[in-house]
């Protein structure tokens, strides 16, 4: 039991070894540790509602243009309890916009990141691809939403597919940048010790994709979240979205401020989980 404890010491000293290593590059360098920059955020947003509150109830803005943050929170209780319109509770608009999110950016990663790589590793693929991509990435969803709907109807499908639209491009070509930036000389190592085509994909190209594919995951969910409105623009009854422009009609200010901020905080948790993921999946990206 003893040496089983004594070698335990030895190997957790060796795992915090390289996270130390680069907080004192980090600090050598002048940049600010993850403690300082989870300081400065809770700073930053502190003063941001201090800002907000004085805002209001100075009357610098008028509440029909900026309610104040209790007005706000009592819209949150409001609406929890289902007395916004429509009569729908909060938590239904939450779960149907979550998993239209989730589904669309789920069969975006698993279309686009092939698609990406074979773009990466392939020009026959690549001139197919990458001028449909290309064309159709910088259009906002609002220019294409009115042919979705004809194509598909308004149901969920159509509000699926804007979203899907939306995280398809940034995952394709994140993808492709990701094994176009693969080292020749780690292929050409690979190669010479007999690799075959598919153990260079595998073991080579892939793993070292992984962080700028994680990278496009992160800027494609932020993308499923900002089309989110539009997508349930197209005869939706219920959802954030939706709940968001229906209380615009009646000049409901307060639910719309409570709808942008519960957005913004299910987008936050969604990116703060894709970071903890990357961690996982690629602990060496940034300690080389």
């Amino acid at each position: 039991m003893a040496s089983t404890q004594g070698n335990a010491l030895p190997r957790a000293k060796a795992a915090r070894a390289p996270r130390q290593a680069v907080a004192r590059r980090r600090r050598s360098y002048g940049m600010p540790g993850e403690g300082d920059t989870l300081v400065i955020s809770i700073a930053t947003t502190a003063a941001l509602i201090a800002l907000w509150f004085c805002a209001t109830h100075f009357g610098w803005v008028k509440p029909l243009f900026l309610p104040s943050p209790g007005a706000t929170f009592d819209a949150f209780v409001s609406a929890v309890k289902g007395n916004t319109q429509g009569d729908t509770p909060l938590a239904e608009h939450v779960e149907l916009s979550v998993i239209r999110v989730i589904v669309a950016f789920l069969l975006a990663v698993v279309t686009a990141v092939p698609l990406g790589i074979a773009m990466g590793t392939s020009r026959i693929a690549r001139g197919i691809a990458d001028p449909l991509i290309e064309f159709y990435r910088p259009l906002p969803p609002l220019a294409y939403l009115p042919l979705v709907v004809i194509w598909l109807g308004i149901d969920e499908s159509a509000k699926i597919t804007l979203i899907f639209l939306a995280c398809f491009a940034p995952l394709a070509m994140s993808a492709k940048a990701g094994v176009r930036s693969v080292a020749i000389e780690q292929i050409n190592a690979a190669r010479s010790l007999g690799a075959t085509r598919w153990q260079l994909l595998r073991l080579v190209v892939l793993p070292a994709a992984l962080p700028e594919i994680l990278t496009g995951m992160r800027i494609a969910i932020g993308f499923g979240w900002t089309t989110l409105v539009a997508a349930e623009m197209v005869a939706a009854t219920a959802g954030i979205g939706q709940m968001v422009l229906n209380a615009s009609n009646f000049l409901r200010t307060d639910v719309v401020v409570m709808g942008i901020l519960i957005i913004g905080a299910l987008a936050y948790a969604f990116d703060m989980l894709m970071r903890r993921m990357e961690r996982v999946l690629t602990p060496w990206k940034g300690r080389m």
